[in-house]
């Protein structure tokens, strides 16, 4: 089994004509995925991977899924804990950040997951009824909670 990095995926899945060494690498990146017949990719790059489509290329939430969806679909493709990030996927549809929905995703056998990011975590989750809760903690001066 071979494992692969962000960039050989980045390569794969983004055409980036303007750059010459995406040219050369992209090949290479489509004969790695296409030939062998045993891959796996960490849940770190997949995290990453989200992140460099997101803020490099400017990917849209429906094109990450596009992509993650495409991946984990491959038969010659082991994702670590593939299911937390399909989980994961299926929040970012409904717009929570990927890497808060791969926390979230990981937390299906506690009773909440705490977080001071009411904005933009909390107040999304808890308006679609996430399993856990996501919950900001608030407490007295000297007492956590």
């Amino acid at each position: 089994m071979i494992a692969l990095d962000t960039n050989i995926l980045a390569r794969f899945y983004v055409d980036d004509p303007g750059d010459p060494e995406a040219a050369k690498q992209r090949p290479i990146a489509y004969e790695i995925l296409t030939s062998h017949s045993s891959l796996f990719v960490p849940l770190t790059v997949i995290l990453e991977l989200e992140w460099v489509l997101r803020a490099f290329y400017r990917f849209d939430a429906v094109k990450v899924v596009q992509v993650m969806e495409h991946l984990l679909g491959l038969a010659n493709v082991n994702v670590e804990e593939s299911e937390r990030v399909a989980n994961a996927l299926s929040l970012l549809k409904r717009s929570i950040d990927f890497a808060d929905s791969l926390h979230l995703s990981g937390c299906s056998h506690c009773e909440a997951l705490y977080t001071f990011d009411e904005r933009r975590f909390a107040r999304r989750a808890q308006r679609l009824g996430t399993t856990p809760a996501v919950v900001v903690p608030v407490g007295k001066p000297g007492h956590p909670l």
